[in-house]
């Protein structure tokens, strides 16, 4: 994967592109968030993304947030499209108990989030990121080989030219270093549905 491909969206103050690596450092107050519950709009998170039209593909990255220290210190994957339209994968610093792996689609400007709880220890984790048209899916592994589905989801604006990649944030009073590799483009590894078939009407 080619990251001069890539562009910010609110580039960090701190950061640094290697051919296949990427480090983003974290500022205080930083996040993606849109009204559902909290009532606040929270959009000020870097992001690093490239462009595509292809219709169908996957997207993995691998990320290490081996410093992330504080609650909700966060990194992974993103599609962001504008400020009311965008997914996000990540796992969340809780506490030294548990974190929060999950993920958030906001759909018209109102966020959801889906999340299990998973031990503080792991430090790791993989994301694959597959596009079927306007349909998504969004897998995790802690190993890169075995990918288990967090969801599957529609995206109001999520036809034609979308951009892709990578985020990390603080949403409080913490900043830490977030550090992604093995990123990579490839055919779309989430199949055709192979099942019951559409409506007549659809």
């Amino acid at each position: 994967m080619n990251l001069n491909d890539f562009t910010w969206t609110r580039e960090p103050e701190s950061f640094k592109v290697e051919a296949d690596r990427v480090e983003i450092t974290t500022k205080p107050h930083t996040d993606l968030w849109q009204r559902t519950y909290y009532h606040f709009r929270n959009d000020n998170a870097p992001v690093f993304q490239m462009e595509t039209e292809e219709p169908y593909f996957s997207f993995v990255a691998r990320t290490d947030f081996s410093e992330s220290h504080h609650r909700f210190d966060q990194c992974g994957i993103v599609m962001y499209l504008d400020s009311e339209n965008w997914l996000k994968a990540s796992v969340e610093y809780e506490n030294s108990a548990y974190q929060h792996l999950g993920s958030v689609v906001t759909n018209a400007g109102y966020s959801d989030w889906a999340t299990t709880e998973i031990k503080a220890d792991v430090k790791v984790m993989w994301y694959r990121f597959s596009r079927r048209e306007d349909d998504y899916c969004i897998e995790c592994s802690e190993d890169g080989i075995t990918f288990h589905q967090m969801r599957i989801c529609h995206m109001n604006k999520g036809a034609g030219k979308i951009r892709v990649g990578i985020y990390a944030c603080s949403p409080e009073d913490s900043s830490f270093t977030a550090v992604f590799t093995n990123m990579a483009m490839m055919e779309c590894q989430w199949k055709a549905h192979d099942g019951q078939q559409p409506d007549m009407s659809c």
